[in-house]
């Protein structure tokens, strides 16, 4: 599956916007959001801090401020000037860019406010001591709350560090206060000099880290837009293609997940392309659709997936509870579909359990069955049977749901281990309970292996059809050569099953509507995280 090539820049005036992109290149989207955020704080800051020292100043004439008139001119304004700018970041009364752009504005005011009220106070007539100037301060800062370009940082803290030698001429020209001599004036504005260097200086590490986690979030087509969890393997993450107005789910598989490959001499990469080649060509309406995979720059690999709005079969079942047999039926064929075309495919899922199975809402349709996780399937050659051990020599699958021969590694690997999983999926769905319970999972591998499971009928505590009990325990035979020999003879058997009851559309939007949460969009990339371990 190739990469897409992109040509030309992304913008609605692709013109203006290479003009000016050397000016003034934007933050990706969630940083700019999080300099939102800071900007809000920053504002409130002002607003507290300002508004203290305006109380102060007129309680305490001593300590003030400045004189009066400049606080009333100068300073209140800007503190009214913060309240605004609080709303306006607060409230999103505008886009972040333009919060943005105008949070530069706003810097070069509060420099000018900053040095009106500095140098309205009185010079020291003796030496200086060498000193941060107000204003300094207010520009160091400024690049550490709100990320830019060096251009832009250059030009606005260039803009407020002139606002102090210009108000402090104002000031003279005016006749509120006399000329200091140039010792004092070297001593007062040198470090802004400095501070004007280290602003564009922080600023160019800051942006530039916030550009590469932007650039090291673009997975093929794809970007990263918000981190969904994470488990022992990897992590996922709901994500955008560039283009097109499409969410998806990518889930990151860290490199460490193939080391045992690699340390016995196996090419990581090659297996991963290999099985995502083949899982990608799944073409069932009840598998996982995949858009794309590929290595990120970390050596990560990754798979681009659908993004589902629904829940697992796990949290159906502590939801709602023990399904309705008829909706077990319904459910279970719909997965059988997806695994037949697997089989056919020399594809073994071999992590079929309630946390892989997707409920779903699916265009028009209610209660879609989604198959997750084929991502670390085996595969197998034809005529030839899979390894029982992933590369590095270990058991796969979850203890709950992991077949006899898996346990044992005294029979081959094949579709009928999906199977013997897909019938302890339906023994919890059906009671609400496991087919073993034991206190750690080498003892529950164990009774999988060694132990007769008691009926779903005798654990369920509601009546269940002898036909669809008899076939839940067929699908159990410790045996393989019991088990239904294959997903479709077992889609037939279910499809055979005389119910007392039809599970319907109807009944099918009603519990949508009733007990369903809301908003269950992006939880399909979740479901996944069991699988990362």
């Amino acid at each position: 599956m190739s990469e897409t090539v992109f040509l030309g820049p992304d913008a609605s005036n692709p013109c203006a916007r290479a003009r000016w992109e050397w000016l003034s290149p934007r933050l990706p989207p969630d940083l700019e959001e999080e300099a939102v955020r800071r900007i809000a704080w920053l504002a409130l800051f002002t607003i507290v801090v300002g508004a203290a020292g305006f109380v102060v100043s007129e309680l305490f004439p001593g300590v003030a401020l400045g004189p009066r008139p400049i606080r009333f001119a100068v300073f209140l304004p800007f503190v009214l000037v913060s309240a605004a700018l609080f709303v306006v970041a607060r409230r999103r009364l505008l886009s972040p860019p333009r919060i943005v752009d105008l949070s530069f504005a706003y810097k070069v005011l509060g420099a000018a406010s900053i040095a009106v009220m500095t140098n309205a106070q009185p010079w020291p007539e003796g030496p200086m001591l060498p000193g941060w100037p107000p204003v300094a301060v207010w520009v160091l800062v400024f690049p550490i709350i709100i990320p830019a370009p060096s251009v832009r940082t250059l030009l606005t803290s260039t803009l407020a560090i002139l606002t102090d030698p210009a108000c402090l001429w104002v000031l003279v020209r005016s006749g509120f206060m006399e000329m200091p001599d140039r010792e004092a004036m070297f001593r007062r504005f040198f470090p802004s000099v400095i501070a004007l260097a280290l602003s564009v200086f922080v600023s160019r590490v800051v942006f530039g880290l916030g550009r590469k986690l932007d650039a090291a979030r673009e997975l093929g087509s794809y970007r990263l837009v918000e981190r969904l969890g994470g488990g022992g393997m990897g992590e996922v993450w709901r994500a955008k293609h560039r283009m097109l107005a499409r969410p998806a789910a990518v889930k990151l598989i860290r490199p460490e997940a193939f080391q045992g490959e690699a340390a016995s001499g196996g090419n990581a990469k090659a297996r991963f392309e290999r099985e995502a080649q083949a899982t990608a060509a799944l073409r069932s309406p009840h598998t996982i659709g995949i858009f794309d995979f590929g290595v990120a720059r970390d050596g990560s690999f990754y798979y681009v997936m659908e993004l589902l709005d629904g829940m697992d079969l796990d949290t159906l079942v502590k939801l709602d509870g023990p399904q309705p047999p008829a909706r077990v039926v319904h459910l279970l064929q719909q997965a059988c579909h997806s695994l037949h075309e697997a089989h056919k495919a020399f594809l073994v899922h071999r992590d079929i359990k309630p946390a892989n199975l997707f409920l779903c809402r699916y265009g028009a349709d209610l209660d879609f069955l989604k198959v997750l996780d084929f991502g670390l399937v085996a595969v197998r050659k034809k005529d030839a049977a899979p390894s029982t051990l992933t590369a590095d020599n270990a058991i796969t699958g979850t203890p709950a749901f992991m077949a006899p021969e898996v346990v044992v590694g005294d029979r081959p690997i094949d579709g009928r281990t999906d199977i013997y999983a897909l019938g302890c999926v339906a023994y919890w769905l059906l009671t609400g309970a496991l087919v073993f319970e034991a206190e750690t999972a080498m003892k529950m591998v164990l009774l999988h292996a060694t132990e007769a499971p008691v009926a779903p009928s005798k654990r369920a505590g509601r009546p269940i059809p002898p036909a669809l009990d008899r076939l839940v325990l067929d699908c159990l035979e410790k045996d393989p050569a019991k088990r239904p020999q294959s997903a479709r003879e077992l889609s037939e058997r279910l499809a055979a099953l005389r119910l007392d009851a039809e599970w319907t559309e109807q009944h099918a939007a009603a519990w949508w509507e009733s007990v369903a949460p809301p908003s269950l969009t992006g939880r399909a990339a979740k479901a996944t995280l069991d699988a990362l371990g």
